[in-house]
C-alpha cells in the first residue's frame, strides 16, 4: 500500500494514495480513513496524470479532476 498525501479540494482536506494504476481518494473521519473512491489514473486528463507523476498535488488540472470525483460522490449520497 502506498503512502497517503493530504491535499485541499474545494476548501476541504482529502487524502490521496497511489496504488499502481489507481488513485484512492478519501477523508479522515474520527481518526479513521474513509476511502470515497478509487480512480483509474488512466481515466484522468493527460495534464492531471502528468502532475500526479511529478507529485504536484497542487496542480490545478489534477485538483479539478479530483474535485469532480468528490462532487460525484456527494451527488451519489444525496
Amino acid at each position: 500500500m502506498g503512502e497517503s498525501t493530504t491535499i485541499e479540494l474545494g476548501g476541504e482536506q482529502y487524502l490521496v494514495q497511489r496504488e499502481g494504476g489507481a488513485l484512492r481518494l478519501g477523508r479522515q473521519v474520527g481518526g479513521d480513513t474513509v476511502w470515497l473512491d478509487d480512480i483509474e489514473v488512466s481515466r484522468l486528463p493527460g495534464p492531471a496524470q502528468e502532475a500526479l507523476e511529478r507529485g504536484e498535488h497542487s496542480d490545478t488540472t489534477l485538483q479539478t479532476a479530483l474535485l469532480g470525483v468528490v462532487r460525484a460522490e456527494v451527488d451519489r449520497g444525496a
